[in-house]
């Protein structure tokens, strides 16, 4: 019997560490009961990992969801997923490339005609360590999609998200903004040789020094600004990172439910609904969550 309790002892150990671990890096459900009728909310990236759970979650607080994607055949099935599982049918797909300037534009331009009111913007899309690749017009891929991309829309949509006041503007970083460093003598990598985690870091900071300095210009318009590190989840964003297919991340990633909603969703401090549902949240920006 005791040549098995040694065995034992450590697989129980293993497993009891595997849920702690997944509890840490999932967070936990939001008991709230919150809603959002007649709220607004715009998501970038909505077709899929975070964003679409972030969409679904408030589509099924009643919120009317606008899900902003470049592929658009995935922007109506993810869509058309939600207002299944939800039975919101306030839920609508858009075109939005954040790799182009003119896409950006234009759906800018479509939402202030179209919307009365812009209640939270959610800046999700990003990509992660691809190829020294550029923007439409010729910014480096990372630092073009995850900051430079989504500047342009928040500031094109301001003056909604201030007639809609009190709103919310919720930025997606990473805590691989610490590692991160801005050349502004070589933005996109022109004199250096690509490095595409330095290149990811350096758009992840840039992120998080918009999120602080849009919060200071914000004071007292009523719109709360604040940037969120969203922890481990399964999704598709580490695609050009071969982290898939090592045995660790794999573990990492089975461990990690992807119940994401308690990002958007009051649960301490976890993350924005809170910000977003919470009025006692307004004018405490410029934070990282």
């Amino acid at each position: 019997m005791n040549r098995y309790l040694v065995p034992a002892s450590l697989l129980g150990t293993a497993v009891g560490g595997a849920v702690l671990f997944k509890d840490y890096v999932s967070g936990g459900a939001c008991p709230s009961k919150a809603t959002i009728q007649g709220k607004t909310v715009i998501v970038t990236g909505a077709n899929t990992g975070i964003g679409k759970q972030t969409a679904l979650e408030l589509a099924r607080r009643g919120g009317n969801i606008i899900l902003a994607c470049r592929d658009m055949e995935k922007c109506e099935a993810a869509a058309k997923d939600i207002r299944r599982e939800t039975l919101n049918h306030c839920v609508n797909a858009r075109r939005l490339d954040l790799a182009s300037l003119k896409s950006i534009r234009e759906f800018a331009a479509k939402i202030i005609e179209e919307e009365e009111r812009v209640h939270v913007l959610v800046n999700n899309a990003a990509v992660m360590r691809c190829p020294h690749w550029t923007t439409e017009d010729g910014f480096e891929i990372q630092l073009g999609v995850n900051h430079l991309g989504h500047f342009l829309l928040t500031n094109l949509l301001l003056d909604k998200l201030k007639a809609s006041a009190p709103s919310r503007i919720i930025n997606l970083s990473s805590l691989a903004h610490i590692a991160g460093h801005i050349d502004f003598d070589d933005l996109n990598w022109e004199k250096r040789k690509y490095d595409t985690k330095a290149a990811y870091c350096q758009s992840k900071l840039a992120v998080v020094l918009f999120t602080k300095e849009l919060s200071r210009r914000l004071q007292g318009t009523g719109v709360t600004v604040n940037a969120l590190h969203p922890g481990v989840a399964r999704t598709e964003l580490g695609r050009h990172t071969g982290m898939h297919s090592s045995t660790f991340s794999s573990f990492t990633l089975v461990v990690s439910d992807c119940r994401w909603h308690y990002i958007l969703l009051p649960s301490g401090e976890l993350g924005p609904p809170r910000e977003e549902l919470d009025p006692s949240a307004v004018g405490h920006g410029g934070k990282l969550l």
